[in-house]
Order: structure tokens, then sequence, then C-alpha cells
């Protein structure tokens, strides 16, 4: 990994602000919450270009609803599950305190609904969690962006996340790691994912004894060197990271991720961000944002 890299992958992002706030998945490209929201936490993270992380988090009140919910488009509000991503980007600004606590409220009042079942008594609940479109059930990783933002700003000790740590905890794979969200399907384990481990595991940093999740960790540890997709070698770092598990081989895998637009083409904002923040937190003693604890 090479202090050229960053700064070509810093500078790619720049180039895909928006006028008037904001950033694109690619260049030339609308601008959308999601995209604008990693840029964030990216410029942030590598402490360049306050002007831009200045003018995306406006953008983002702009895109803030009267409930707090931030939707993927002002045409799909039920899509709200950019909304954690912006409790994460306005994370540290004490200009959008208000924006930022009326998103976690929103958070803290949203449920997933329950799978359908055929029996005459429906069968209790699952643990609380969080979906990616209103009324629809509840995965993995909308229900732990949503445990880190809510931790981030101080909500960790609050009910819906010792609910959504249980569901996480629930849908841990026996043999370790989880995938989207379900563990067995026709008698069958799932296998589990790089992507979907390492968020889980971020998002229950400081929650539990690390035994709880040792076959977890272990299994990504195991796996991670041999990935270089971005998105799942960036989370399974942080995953790993936000446990102080740090592989040596972390910055050359990073950089072999960068390497690999010159053959599939730029990745989009999202992607960048991801590795950026993997990048740094790599030479951090926590994971993303801080994560854990019970706040």
């Amino acid at each position: 990994m090479t202090d050229r890299s960053i700064e070509q992958s810093i500078s790619i992002l720049c180039r895909r602000a928006c006028d008037g706030g904001g950033f694109a998945n690619q260049r030339e490209a609308p601008c959308r919450p999601d995209a604008t929201a990693w840029a964030i936490m990216a410029l942030d993270a590598t402490e360049t270009h306050g002007e831009l992380i200045d003018a995306a988090r406006m953008r983002l009140v702009a895109d803030q609803q009267g409930d707090g919910r931030i939707g993927i488009s002002p045409e799909h509000p039920e899509a709200y599950w950019p909304t954690p991503l912006a409790v994460l980007a306005w994370h540290g600004s004490s200009k959008h305190q208000s924006q930022l606590d009326l998103a976690a409220r929103f958070l803290l009042g949203a449920h997933g609904t329950p799978p359908l079942g055929g029996n005459v008594v429906p069968p209790p609940p699952p643990p609380s969690g969080w979906p990616w479109l209103a009324g629809t059930y509840t995965w993995v990783e909308p229900t732990a962006l949503s445990l880190l933002a809510l931790q981030s700003t101080g909500y960790g000790g609050h009910r819906r996340c010792r609910e959504a740590e249980r569901m996480l905890m629930e849908r841990q794979l026996p043999h370790g790691g989880w995938n989207y969200g379900n563990t067995i399907v026709f008698g069958q384990e799932l296998r589990p994912q790089p992507h979907t481990s390492g968020l889980a595991l971020a998002a229950l940093a400081g929650r539990l004894p690390p035994e709880k999740v040792s076959r977890s960790i272990d299994y990504l540890n195991e796996r991670i060197a041999g990935v270089r997709s971005p998105l799942s070698l960036a989370w399974g770092l942080l995953g790993l990271g936000a446990w102080g598990v740090r592989p040596e081989g972390a910055p050359r895998w990073i950089g072999e991720s960068f390497a690999l637009q010159e053959k599939y083409g730029s990745y989009d904002t999202t992607l960048l961000s991801l590795l950026l923040l993997a990048h740094v937190d790599n030479c951090r003693p926590r994971g993303i944002n801080g994560a854990g604890g019970s706040g």
C-alpha cells in the first residue's frame, strides 16, 4: 500500500462531488445519499477536504425528511437504509447535532416485520433489528449498520440496541460468521460471507466477551487473506480490527484491491470509501468511528 494510491483514491472521490454538495457513485452520475455519507466518512477519516465534507453534510440535511429518515431518493422514502449512514456521517459535527438526533430517534422507532408462518398460533417475534425497506424482514447488514450508528450517538445501552445485539447473535452461523440473515435453510447451514461477518463483528465489538464470537473471528481471520474484492476485504478488516486483530498482510491486500481497478474499472464511491476507511483503521487501535461499548 503506497501513499500515492491513497492520494489517487481521495482525488477520485473529490471529482465525484456534486454541485450544491453531496457525492455521486461515479463521476457525472446523480448524487446519492449513501455515496455522500460514505465519502464524508472517508474524507473525514483521512483528514482531507473539509470544505467538501461540510457541503456534503448539508446535502444530507436537505435529504432528511420530517420524521428523521433519509431515503435513497425522494421517490422512495420506504428505502430508508441510508439513515444510519447519515448518522455516522454527521457524527462529530456539532453543526448537525439536531439532524443526527432526529435520525437516531427515527431508527429507535423503526422496526422490521417477522417472517410469515403458517401456524394458527403465531410464533413469538424474532429479536428486533432493521430492514432494508419499511415493512419488510430484518437482515444482518441494515441491523449492524443501525447498531453502529446508534452506538456512535450514545444509544448503545438502549433496548433496541440490546435487541439488535441478540438478533445478530442468533443469526451467527453455528460454525462461525454471518450470511445475509438466515442460518439453516432446508437443513443446510448457510455459508458465511466476509463482508457480512465483518460488519456484524464491527457492530458487536465491545458489547460481548470475545469467546462469544471467537469462531467468527477465526473464520474471518483465516478467510480474509484470500479476499481482494473491496466490499469483502474492507468490512472483513474493519470487523477484525474492531476486535484488535490486525493481519500483517492487510496493507498489501488493500493495495492489491485498489490495483484491481486497472483491470475492472474504477470502484464506486461506497467501495472506494470503505477501502480508505479500512486503510486508516489498520493504523488505529480501534474500529470504525470507535465502534463498540454500550454508550
